[in-house]
């Protein structure tokens, strides 16, 4: 069976990542694309080779697709995605699921009353560098985990800026944008879910508005680990890490907080340092394997819907606790973590 998709939203992500993807899957085609913009949807689907081009919603979804992957700003998610879901089509849609924990809560019963697979576009759970340290703590080899950090503060480069740095209305700031992923990827590596969360947030020159571009988090684990994370908009120089630390070893892993299939991970332990190996497999393909897979009813999107929950509601306590300046929990209000 051939999956074909649409995509809602002719973003740069999906110029980039998510079209090379899909169609890198046998069973995987792009049918149409969609933008508000007739002009950029036409131009767009010219330069990718996209049979259709639409500029409304309905225009899209009510053609014989299969699936949507939703790179629309925030703000849009939650419209779309549940229109998609009526349709009767599976949905991949970018972080953050919508701009509030209840409306993502929305969509993941909606996808499940219609039996319909819900995935996040947590892209960071496919890395093999994230993989390789997930499986070294589960087996033991780093003994009892106590902490972790995480380094993913940036430069978001011009083209990308925009709405991101001045449009809260839409979702913007570094939160919504980096601190979901940390969330996210924390949760995945250590196997652990985050029960509440300490941030600072700060405006160090790029966004407006009253938006956030930098922000540092202080995370407790359901285990007891503890985390610190930073991440930012404003760092032209800064490298990317995610360390985690146990009773018995440390994991240091570098560049790795990328979208690209990079980086390195060490484990040092008692008896020296070991360079973990990992498959370099393109993030955005291994998604959309795994996603297809879903569809088949074989497993699960690489993040289901409620692990975007989870992010969202994680991001959500980060931003209260920086306005607050208090500890706040984090319940993402599921019966159940994915």
């Amino acid at each position: 069976m051939t999956v074909r998709w649409g995509l809602i939203g002719a973003s740069t992500i999906a110029r980039q990542f998510m079209i090379d993807a899909i169609r890198a899957q046998a069973d995987g085609e792009i049918s149409a694309v969609m933008s508000s913009s007739p002009e950029r949807a036409t131009a767009y689907a010219r330069e990718n080779g996209i049979p259709l081009a639409v500029s409304t919603l309905d225009g899209l979804i009510g053609t014989d697709i299969d699936a949507v992957y939703i790179s629309t700003t925030n703000e849009l998610h939650l419209e779309q995605a549940l229109a998609a879901i009526k349709a009767g089509k599976h949905v991949l849609c970018e972080k953050p699921l919508a701009l509030t924990g209840a409306d993502a809560r929305k969509m993941v019963a909606a996808a499940k009353a219609a039996g319909v697979v819900l995935g996040t576009n947590h892209h960071l759970r496919n890395a093999g560098a994230h993989r390789a340290m997930r499986e070294a703590i589960a087996v033991g080899r780093i003994g009892k985990p106590i902490a972790a950090r995480v380094f993913h503060s940036v430069y978001l480069p011009e083209n990308l800026q925009g709405w991101r740095i001045t449009r809260p209305e839409a979702g913007g700031g570094v939160v919504l944008d980096i601190t979901v992923h940390d969330a996210d990827t924390l949760r995945f590596v250590l196997g652990d879910d985050p029960v509440e969360i300490s941030a600072f947030a700060q405006t160090a020159g790029m966004a407006g508005g009253g938006l956030e571009d930098g922000a540092m988090c202080i995370w407790r684990f359901k285990s007891g680990v503890i985390a610190q994370s930073h991440e930012g908009f404003t760092t032209k120089f800064a490298d990317t890490g995610f360390e985690v630390h146990g009773s018995e070893g440390s994991l240091i892993a570098k560049n790795v907080m990328t979208q690209k299939p990079v980086g390195s991970v060490t484990l040092r332990t008692a008896k020296g340092e070991e360079e973990l190996s990992f498959d370099r497999e393109d993030l955005y393909a291994r998604s959309l394997r795994q996603f297809h897979a879903a569809i088949r009813g074989e497993g699960q999107p690489s993040a289901t819907g409620e692990d975007g929950v989870w992010s969202l509601t994680a991001a959500e306590a980060a931003l209260q606790s920086a306005r607050t300046g208090k500890t706040v929990e984090i319940n993402p209000k599921l019966e159940s973590a994915a």
